[in-house]
Formats: structure tokens, C-alpha cells, sequence
């Protein structure tokens, strides 16, 4: 969970509620059978629990919630194992973005760098990350220092429970494409 990201979200969703946990605990809160659930159909919502999600809680309209979450969507950095769809290379020559400090660290990432009079230099050409490979943790801090954002971070519904209306499960066109992406449930009371 990028937890930077989910604090703007809480902050936009003010007066509703996020919560997160053990898949299994809010499964036991919410009731795993129709004889143990607090509402009608929502043990539905346990058998959604899979993965990394959690539970919104709000007061609003179920269209305004809907419409929210499928425009949202915000740049990040790509983290390991992120397959990336882009080729990355770098020069070879002066990288003046970064101060010279920080040139033992580029190497030990794996970059061919010096200093060249207090200036950190690529020695030769270096390809960062190749389009459809998956990153390692070194590939992803290069790019995060080189200020590439690869990754979009985004929630996705997968069902909602309204009070006295019930349980709707939402069907996901890419529900296992998308890398790094959150999924949310949808509680209305």
C-alpha cells in the first residue's frame, strides 16, 4: 500500500472512512455466512477479500463514489517487479542532475559511473530497463532517482453493499493487468 498516496485520498474523502487489515479478521467482522452477518448479503462483501483491499465506509451517492474512483489515477514510481512497457537508456557523459555524493551509491546500483572534477559521469552507455522485463529492486531506485514515474497508482471497486439494498458485485474488465493497483470495497450505510 503506498500510504503517501491513500493519506491525499482520506484527506479528499473527509468525512467517510478508509479501513484496512487482515482480509480474514474483516471477513469475521463483516460475517462469513448468512446466519453470522449483522445485515442481509453482506457476508457477500467477505468473499470479495482477496488480496491487498480494504473497506470504504460512506454517506455518498453511490453514482459520485463510482465516478470518483474510476476517473482517479496518479503517477508513480515503478517499484521491483513491475513489468515495464518502456526502454530506458542512458548516455554516456556528464549526469548533472546528481551531486557528486551520491556517485558510490549509482555504482553500487549497478551504473558505470566517476567523478569527473566533482561531477558525476556515465562511463559509457547504459540501458536502465528494456521494454517487457521485469524490474529488480537496483532498476527501480535508478529510475526513481532519475525521476521516471512508470507506475499509476489506482483503486478499483470491486463490489459494494448498500444498506437495504444490498450486495453488487462490479465486474473487472483488467482485474490482473494493472500492477500496483489498490482494490477498494464499497460500503454505503
Amino acid at each position: 500500500m503506498r500510504t503517501d498516496k491513500m493519506q491525499d485520498i482520506r484527506q479528499e474523502w473527509k468525512p467517510s472512512r478508509f479501513f484496512f487489515g487482515k482480509n480474514k479478521v474483516i471477513g469475521l467482522g463483516l460475517g462469513r455466512t448468512p446466519e453470522q452477518e449483522i445485515n442481509d448479503d453482506l457476508h457477500k462483501i467477505s468473499k470479495c477479500l482477496k488480496g491487498p483491499c480494504g473497506l470504504l465506509f460512506t454517506d455518498c451517492e453511490k453514482k459520485e463514489v463510482l465516478e470518483w474512483f474510476s476517473d482517479f489515477s496518479i503517477e508513480d514510481y515503478a517499484r521491483s517487479g513491475f513489468k515495464v512497457d518502456v526502454t530506458i537508456k542512458l548516455r554516456e557523459g556528464p549526469l548533472k542532475q546528481f551531486p557528486h555524493s551520491i556517485e558510490p551509491y549509482l555504482r553500487q546500483l549497478g551504473m558505470p559511473t566517476k567523478l569527473d572534477k566533482g561531477v558525476v559521469t556515465l562511463v559509457k552507455d547504459y540501458e536502465v530497463c528494456k521494454e517487457g522485463s521485469i524490474l529488480t529492486p537496483e532498476q527501480a531506485k535508478i529510475l526513481q532517482l532519475l525521476d521516471y514515474k512508470l507506475a499509476k497508482f489506482k483503486l478499483t471497486l470491486k463490489a459494494c453493499w448498500i444498506k437495504g439494498e444490498g450486495f453488487e458485485k462490479f465486474h473487472l474488465e483488467d482485474e490482473t493487468e494493472d500492477q500496483g493497483m489498490e482494490e477498494e470495497e464499497c460500503i454505503d450505510n
